[in-house]
């Protein structure tokens, strides 16, 4: 059965990574300041003894070879003849042979080694510095013995060096557990603030925290994430409640009519009746059409994007469609990248709706206007009061004058119609004309896409 990784919090990774950090680095330091240390008091020695036999040297000049002695530092001195026999050596070394063996390198006065487990110094390590005295018979020998300095010194520069190593990384793991914390401390205001929030109750937000960083950025982030998911539930709510009003609609006017004819069978006027259901049916058909279409467009599922020219696109519609009104075209080249279906869909919702308005005749223009394709709609009916041209891309608003003059329709052609016109990165808007009501859709051209 495998055992699962321990669960650590980020507070107390980065504690532990601060602490690993601080720990190498004291380690680093301290065989640094140790090797220093080492160092100098290694030469300091190897200093002394070689001074130590330079002095035996000059009492070897003297003719008083006789009184070598041991000073402060240096723990024995010895004199070698030219054959090798020890001629002087400090009163602690009883024993006549010579305490090493090596000489100074050919071209060099003096040589220094570290020689452990020697006869006269058993168990210990001494630094044992060799010194040539010339002479007119052959080279002497002079050595000098120092005990070595072990690779930590002593045992009071250790206890130091650890304590200080000790309390630096103690401090370091203490000092990185507080800011840690208090750093992410928002973090978990914000994630407590965030368990409160439902999918019923969005109206909470995060608090922002001052510095501006990271979690600054962060909580406006999430305060922003919940701004839009709360504008967007309450379309969702407001788009359901419509749907359900103008759905329910003609299912009652169709129960209704339904229920009275079997009522009196007899006496009903069954054409009729099936009629008056057809128009209700055909009412529904159109009503799930546009709800499907909506929902497949703010899904993002689009046909497949090419370059056209949108005069060709409007004039062939034209060509194919019935005209109950007059319509006047005024068509320039306009490339665009875009989706057929789709812009015929955007051009056919808005010429049902200067139709459904217009008195007499309906002008349709495009043109190319600092880098984008305008396709212009009007019609030369009453219009659209300013403070409606906003509403009317609603879904489900349906103005009064539509309501009378068209009773089966579903209140979502122009919120498709500017769906379509957003999702060509364009927009559609109701502008100002001298009579009627004019809406433009603007898309980027080619070109400018590009």
């Amino acid at each position: 059965m495998l055992r699962r990784r321990p669960e650590w919090s980020v507070r107390t990774r980065l504690t532990l990574l601060a602490t690993l950090v601080m720990t190498l680095l004291c380690a680093g330091f301290s065989l640094l300041i140790l090797s220093s240390v080492h160092t100098e008091r290694t030469t300091e020695r190897s200093r002394r003894s070689h001074d130590a036999n330079m002095r035996a040297i000059t009492l070897l000049a003297r003719g008083e070879l006789s009184s070598v002695h041991t000073e402060r530092g240096v723990a024995a001195l010895q004199m070698i003849d030219p054959s090798g026999r020890v001629v002087s050596a400090s009163p602690n070394l009883p024993e006549p042979s010579p305490m090493a063996t090596f000489a100074p390198m050919a071209g060099r006065m003096g040589r220094t080694e570290t020689l452990c487990d020697m006869p006269v110094f058993p168990g210990d390590c001494m630094l044992v510095s060799a010194t040539i005295a010339p002479r007119h018979d052959g080279n002497w020998i002079g050595y000098a013995a120092a005990p070595a300095h072990p690779w930590y010194v002593s045992g009071r520069l250790m206890a130091g060096v650890l304590t200080g190593s000790v309390l630096l990384i103690g401090f370091t793991a203490a000092g990185a557990y507080r800011i840690v914390g208090r750093a992410l401390k928002p973090v978990d205001i914000i994630r407590a603030q965030l368990s409160k929030i439902t999918s019923t109750d969005l109206g909470h937000r995060v608090p922002v925290p001052g510095p501006r960083d990271e979690i600054h950025d962060l909580a406006r982030a999430v305060n922003q994430t919940l701004d839009l998911l709360e504008a967007a539930l309450q379309r969702e709510r407001r788009f359901t409640s419509d749907a359900s009003h103008d759905l329910r609609s003609p299912i009652t006017a169709m129960r209704a009519q339904m229920e009275e004819a079997l009522l009196h069978p007899d006496e009903a006027d069954w054409p009729v009746t099936v009629t008056s259901t057809l128009d209700s049916l055909q009412r529904l058909q159109a009503i799930v059409a546009d709800l499907l279409t909506l929902s497949r467009l703010e899904a993002g599922c689009a046909a497949a994007f090419k370059p056209l020219d949108l005069s060709d696109l409007v004039a062939h519609e034209l060509d194919h469609r019935r005209r109950p009104l007059t319509i006047t075209l005024d068509l320039e080249p306009a490339m665009v990248h875009g989706a057929p279906m789709e812009l015929i869909r955007l051009l056919t919702n808005l010429l049902d709706n200067a139709e459904r308005h217009a008195a007499t005749t309906v002008t349709v223009s495009v043109r190319a206007e600092n880098g984008q394709a305008v396709l212009s709609v009007t019609d030369d009916g009453p219009g659209i009061p300013d403070g409606q041209r906003e509403r009317v891309f609603q879904r489900f608003v349906r103005l009064d004058d539509a309501r009378v003059k068209d009773i089966n329709g579903t209140g979502l052609g122009l919120p498709i119609a500017r769906q379509i016109a957003e999702q060509h990165g364009g927009t559609l808007t109701v502008e100002d004309c001298e009579q009627g009501a004019r809406l433009v859709a603007r898309i980027p051209l080619c070109h400018a896409q590009a």
